[in-house]
C-alpha cells in the first residue's frame, strides 16, 4: 500500500512538473516593454518555437542598419527581431536567435522567464561566452 501511494505520489508530481513547464511557455506569451520603454515587443509562437515582433516603438523608424540592403527602407514595426525561440534543459528558458536593429546583427539568443511580469532576453556572441542583456516587463 506505502509503495503504491508513493509511486501515486510520484506520478502526480511528475504530472504537476510537466504541467509547470507548460505553464511557464505559456506565460513568455504576451506583449513585453524595454526597460527603456521605447519598444513593446509581442512574444508569440510560431510553429513549436516562441518569436518576438515589434509591435510599438515610441519613435518609428526603418530598419536602417540591415546588413540586407534591401530591408533597409522597411518599417521596424511589425519585424521579428526574437526569433525560433526553442525550450532549453532550463525551466522556463528558450534559446534562438534574436535580431539587433541597432547594428542590424543576428546574434544567439536567450529568453528566460524570471517572473509571471519579467522576462530576460540575452544576445550571444562567441558560443555563448560573452552575452549582453535585458530584462523585460510585462506591458500591462
Amino acid at each position: 500500500m506505502l509503495k503504491s501511494f508513493l509511486t501515486s505520489g510520484l506520478i502526480a508530481a511528475g504530472l504537476a512538473a510537466t504541467s509547470a513547464s507548460l505553464a511557464s511557455a505559456a506565460d513568455a506569451k504576451g506583449d513585453w516593454v524595454r526597460p527603456n520603454g521605447a519598444s513593446k515587443i509581442r512574444i508569440s509562437s510560431c510553429g513549436a518555437s516562441l518569436c518576438g515582433k515589434l509591435i510599438w516603438l515610441r519613435e518609428p523608424r526603418n530598419d536602417t542598419q540591415n546588413p540586407d540592403a534591401s530591408k533597409r527602407e522597411r518599417p521596424l514595426l511589425g519585424v521579428q527581431i526574437v526569433q525560433s525561440m526553442k525550450p532549453t534543459d532550463q525551466a522556463g528558458q528558450w534559446k534562438g536567435k534574436v535580431y539587433n536593429a541597432e547594428d542590424g546583427k543576428t546574434y544567439t539568443g536567450f529568453i528566460k522567464l524570471v517572473s509571471s511580469d519579467e522576462l530576460k532576453l540575452e544576445g550571444c556572441v562567441m558560443g555563448g561566452l560573452i552575452c549582453k542583456g535585458e530584462t523585460w516587463t510585462r506591458a500591462q
